[in-house]
């Protein structure tokens, strides 16, 4: 189940309209919109804590290991790291559609592309102009 699925779930199982919820979370009704189409997920990882209170339920229950890195990408590089991270898993799952590999294998590599994904972003960093730096921690 991916992390918009279960926040609907939650949302349901409490009787809470959207509205309410998103009020309870402390966000706008259209941010918990996205969130449950799986179009957005949160930046601040206290927003899965305010969830986990809400649906009094465990913190990591929102957090699979995909999401966790299109969490961490989204954190560290805004909207491009949320559309990378998500094309790379998608990517990467593609890959295995034929299906020969074992589970464990298959992330085994998975983790190995998530790390080589914010390996490379720090690396780039070091050829990036001072300037153009700047800007992107302005957004």
């Amino acid at each position: 189940m991916k992390f918009g699925e279960k926040v609907k779930e939650q949302r349901i199982k409490k009787g809470l309209t959207q509205k309410a919820a998103a009020e309870a979370l402390d966000i706008s009704t259209r941010v918990l919109q996205k969130y449950e189409d799986g179009s957005n997920y949160p930046h601040d990882r206290d927003v899965y804590k305010r969830m986990a209170n809400l649906f009094e339920i465990d913190v990591n229950y929102f957090l699979t290991e995909d999401e966790e890195f299109i969490t961490e990408a989204a954190r560290r590089y805004g909207r491009k790291g949320l559309s990378q991270s998500k094309a790379i898993l998608e990517q990467t799952s593609a890959l295995f559609a034929g299906g020969e590999l074992s589970d464990e294998d298959k992330l085994s590599f998975i983790h190995e592309m998530q790390e080589i994904y914010f390996d490379s972003k720090e690396k780039a960093k070091r050829f990036t102009p001072k300037k153009n730096l700047k800007k992107q921690n302005d957004k």
